[in-house]
């Protein structure tokens, strides 16, 4: 592919996942042609269940996604923390009417798939996004023409600039920064279970948590309640690497002999497991320079602790829209405005979901001084607390 001075090209978007379909939408919303490049071989996403909180329904809706999202989630009745190990309640948060009538959207779980499917049907509606399968990309180089990859077949794609939206390992990332990952030496064991196999008493219609020493599990109900994700999550004995494999129960099992019989089901609900060792990395200052800039995950990966990954990444697709038009598509100086509004707000995610960790694997005098805190507290004191992350709108995204 070349192009001339007089036409340079489009933006060129490497990484097909949630953050990568969301900047393609993006950027065609704002006027530019746009060119995907995907390293696996078809369009899809894998991994569970996630949660959508107020703040990622504000982002779908002005992506226009919303109603195929709306379809295909499960809106729950409450966030719920338990005590693993006395099997006590510290808190539960309704997030019904009074909490849509507070932050103008609802709280929601959908599995991973289904969201991206949302995305990625609305890309596919416009009918006027190139998506190049089966390619990653291994040169990245800028000059005065602009952005210039090289994939793994030798064939180079010219482009006028470079969104970086390939995950956690990004290839963009280490390019145009280089900084290592910090691992964080806390797994994640995540499952997806049919209905029949959930255990009768935790059937729930809520996000529920399950927290304990150095430990927590997760549940919730997924695709109308057919089925229930669960997720496991421990401290390691093991020096851990970045990755994701197969698990074994007989791990999992080891780590939660301190946990209450209610809880312990959930360890012996699925049938197969995924293992992910989880990393993030120490924010930066600066996503890019030029005609480059970084989304999603490949710009501030984050510990899970408060179900913020897709969320951010539709914020920032959104952001970047807003930025382009305000700056009349200067794409250089529009990507510096991006970065300056989406730097301190989601290195906020990135520290608070490592301080909300600490606090849901306390033990100790920590754990009751935990439960104290939060037992009782009413939904508003809960609801303000919150504010910061859920007010977040396309109307005060550049603000």
């Amino acid at each position: 592919m070349t192009t001339s001075r007089a036409d340079p090209g489009p933006v060129l978007v490497v990484g097909g996942g949630i953050g990568g379909m969301a900047a393609a939408l993006a950027l065609r919303q704002a006027g530019l042609p746009v060119e995907l490049f995907e390293q696996a071989a078809e369009i899809g996403e894998i991994g569970a269940g996630i949660q959508l909180g107020p703040n990622a329904f504000a982002a779908l809706d002005a992506l226009g996604c919303g109603p195929r999202a709306r379809a295909r989630a499960v809106y729950t009745d409450a966030l719920v923390m338990m005590d693993a190990i006395d099997g006590s309640e510290v808190a539960s948060i309704p997030v019904g009417e009074a909490f849509r009538a507070r932050f103008g959207n609802p709280y929601a779980v959908i599995h991973r798939a289904d969201i991206h499917q949302s995305v990625h049907d609305e890309v596919l509606a416009r009918g006027d996004i190139r998506l190049h399968t089966g390619c990653r990309i291994t040169g990245i180089a800028v000059d005065d023409a602009g952005v210039r990859l090289t994939d793994a077949a030798g064939i180079e794609h010219r482009g006028r600039a470079l969104i970086g939206c390939d995950g956690v390992r990004s290839v963009v990332r280490e390019t145009t920064v280089g900084d290592p990952p910090r691992v964080s030496g806390h797994v994640v064991y995540r499952a997806v279970t049919p209905r029949a196999r959930m255990p009768e008493d935790l059937r729930w219609n809520a996000a529920a948590i399950w927290v304990g020493p150095d430990c927590h599990l997760v549940h919730y109900p997924l695709r109308g309640g057919e089925q229930f994700n669960i997720v496991v999550t421990f401290h390691s004995r093991e020096r851990e690497e970045w990755g994701v494999r197969e698990g074994a129960r007989e791990e999992v099992l080891s780590y939660f002999g301190a946990i209450c019989p209610r809880a312990r089901q959930l360890l012996d609900t699925p049938t197969s497991w995924k293992r992910w060792a989880t990393a993030d990395r120490d924010p930066i200052e600066h996503w890019g320079s030029g005609p480059v800039t970084l989304l999603g995950d490949a710009a501030h990966p984050m510990l899970q602790y408060l179900a913020q990954g897709a969320c951010m990444a539709l914020e920032d697709a959104v952001t970047l829209r807003e930025a382009i038009v305000a700056c009349d598509r200067d794409l250089p100086r529009a990507f510096r405005l991006y970065e300056s509004r989406r730097v301190v707000r989601t290195a906020r995610v990135v520290l608070s979901a490592r301080e909300i960790g600490r606090l849901y694997h306390a033990h100790g005098v920590e754990r009751l001084v935990r439960n104290s805190l939060w037992k009782d507290r009413s939904p508003e004191r809960f609801y303000d607390a919150l504010e910061w992350l859920y007010g977040w709108t396309v109307k005060n995204c550049l603000a």
